[in-house]
């Protein structure tokens, strides 16, 4: 079992959803980076998704993309995020999924990312653009011989043939974009979003977390009971946007992941 799955196993023998929060590696800073990550885990986190900032997050809404923004500013590149994840993976001591696009993995070269990463201790990469036939062709592969999970996303739009595809195609997990649309904060969860995770959950033999636009512990609450996982990434990014470069921030952010983790 990888350590994605048995994180999820854990989660599931204390019967609860495990928390997942995100957080753009890089911002506002990569030393920043470091506290803040530790924050995430001393605040209650089951696993860890660290964005990789990119010029183009098409996937990901204004906070995101301000991130990764802020993030490439900083100097930040794939190499520093890979570095970042190896001087902390273990103290972490929880999994760290890479969530990044594409583009950065292609050009700094499909092999050697997954040779850096398994060196660096990733456990798991959210290629978040990549179908599985196009991952298939060399990115999944690779992963698979350093035993790091690759996981797919499925839409709301994904009908049930093609949503049993992904579900084959993945390992670790399989992440449920909860909206059509880009990522962000939200007042209210859309109404089909608890109905098709439930039956979602259902077709799948992998865990399947649910992300994009969950920000309050009133939310996580509502889709911890439907989902094996649940992510929460623009909330905690913004609160990094707010107070970014102010000493309590690690404390704020643990903070807020503690409420969150009370939820699950």
């Amino acid at each position: 079992m990888s350590e994605l799955g048995a994180a999820f196993e854990r989660c599931r023998r204390e019967k609860r959803a495990a928390l997942i929060p995100y957080l753009t590696g890089g911002d506002p800073d990569l030393d920043a980076s470091e506290d803040l990550l530790r924050a995430l885990v001393a605040g209650g986190a089951d696993l860890i998704e660290v964005g990789v900032p990119f010029s183009d997050p098409v996937a990901d809404g204004p906070i995101n993309q301000r991130a990764a923004q802020r993030a490439l500013a900083a100097g930040t590149s794939l190499a520093d995020i890979l570095r970042l994840v190896a001087r902390n993976r273990d103290r972490l001591g929880v999994p760290v999924v890479l969530f990044t696009y594409f583009n950065p993995v292609h050009a700094y070269g499909v092999e050697r990312f997954v040779e850096q990463a398994a060196a660096s201790g990733v456990d798991g990469v959210l290629c978040v653009d990549l179908p599985p036939e196009e991952g298939e062709r060399r990115l999944a592969p690779a992963l698979r011989g350093q035993d790091i999970d690759l996981v797919y996303l499925v839409a709301p739009t994904s009908g049930r043939r093609r949503s049993r595809a992904i579900g084959r195609a993945s390992s670790g997990f399989v992440y449920y974009v909860s909206r059509t649309g880009v990522t962000g904060e939200r007042q209210r969860l859309p109404r089909y979003l608890l109905r098709q995770a439930k039956r979602l959950r259902k077709r799948l033999d992998l865990p399947l977390a649910v992300g994009f636009g969950i920000s309050t512990p009133e939310q996580v609450a509502q889709v911890a009971r439907v989902a094996d996982g649940v992510v929460v990434g623009s909330a905690l990014v913004r609160l990094v946007e707010e107070r970014g470069g102010e000493p309590e921030l690690p404390r704020l952010l643990e903070e807020r992941v503690r409420e969150l983790r009370g939820a699950v």
